[in-house]
Order: C-alpha cells, then structure tokens, then sequence
C-alpha cells in the first residue's frame, strides 16, 4: 500500500485534490473529519473556532501527532494500493505516516493568500472565514501546529494559483504516475 499526503495552508486546494483523487478511484481519509467527529460528539456547531479548539485539546491531551495516530487504522482499512490522506497540519503527524507506511509522500500545495481569501469567501463552508484578518489568524493558528515544518518537508510542490481545469490536469498526471509506481 502506498500512501500519499497532502498540505497546504487553509483554502490552498487540498479539498480539491482529494475530490480529484477520488474521482480518479483513489480513497481518500480526511483528517479533518477526526475533528469534525469530536467535536459532534461534544455536541458543538462545527464553526472554525470549535474545530480549532477541539483540535488544539487533541493535540495538547495526546500529543501533536494524535489526529494522525487516530488516522492510521483507517487508512489500513482501505486496503487499496494508493491511498490519500488529506489534511496534515504539521511535521509530527508527517513522521507518523513516515513510519507506519513506508514510501509515503508527502504533497504540499501552495497557493497565494489573495486566491485562498476568495476561495474562502466563495465556498461558504460553516468553518471557513471570511476576512483577511480571520484567514491570518487562521494561518497563525495551523502554523503553531507545525504546518510551516510540514510544508518544508513535501517531496513535491504544486502550485494551486491558476485555473481549477490547471490543477485538475497537474493532480490527475501526478495521481496516474504514483499509481504506476505502486
């Protein structure tokens, strides 16, 4: 099984990459529906400060690698020769998946602050803010998880600034040749 992650600052494409990847018959496990759980299960509304709470607690409770701990048994569970996990926040949860799927790579997609404001602004998610101010924040945030580090350590870089038929068709060659090599 060959297991590919994706990382990216808030509203940089990685939603899009995992639905590319998905209609491509990849499995994709979402990291951030760990949260979204947790914080159902709190009984909270999933705005961005709740989520960001919740994960900050998982995190300070079991360690900065806890959202990826929590991932690994479900991306076993795909038994697929590629699988995708979206979502990785920081360098520890990196070195996780390092270690318990040999071969893993690590996919970091960049994109402006301007183009991931008015993505954020357009797609009207209930945890997704909509000023410039809000977004910073945001960043500030995930960058204290190690998200910086995370980014720092992608084996390959995407640039997600143009059009969406763009990265559709970078995605889907990337997607065809990993799954050649696996």
């Amino acid at each position: 099984m060959n297991v590919i992650g994706v990382v990216g600052l808030p509203a940089s494409g990685k939603g899009e990459f995992s639905k590319i990847a998905e209609g491509l018959g990849i499995p994709v496990v979402v990291m951030g529906d760990v949260i979204r759980h947790a914080v159902k299960k709190a009984g909270l509304t999933p705005t961005d400060e709740n989520l960001g709470a919740m994960a900050n607690r998982l995190r300070a409770e079991q360690g900065m690698d806890a959202i990826a701990i929590l991932c690994v048994d479900t991306i076993r569970e795909r038994n697929a020769p590629l699988v995708l996990v979206d979502g990785i926040r920081g360098d520890a949860e990196v070195r996780v998946f390092r270690e318990h799927f040999p071969g893993f790579r690590l996919i970091a997609i960049e994109t402006s602050f301007e183009k991931r404001l008015l993505r954020l602004r357009e797609r009207r998610r209930s945890d997704d803010v909509g000023s410039a101010e809000g977004l910073a924040t945001r960043d500030e945030r995930e960058l204290g998880w190690g998200l910086g580090n995370a980014l720092a350590l992608a084996d390959i870089r995407i640039n997600n600034d143009g059009s969406l038929e763009e990265f559709t068709a970078r995605v889907t060659d990337l997607i065809r040749s990993m799954e050649r090599e696996a």
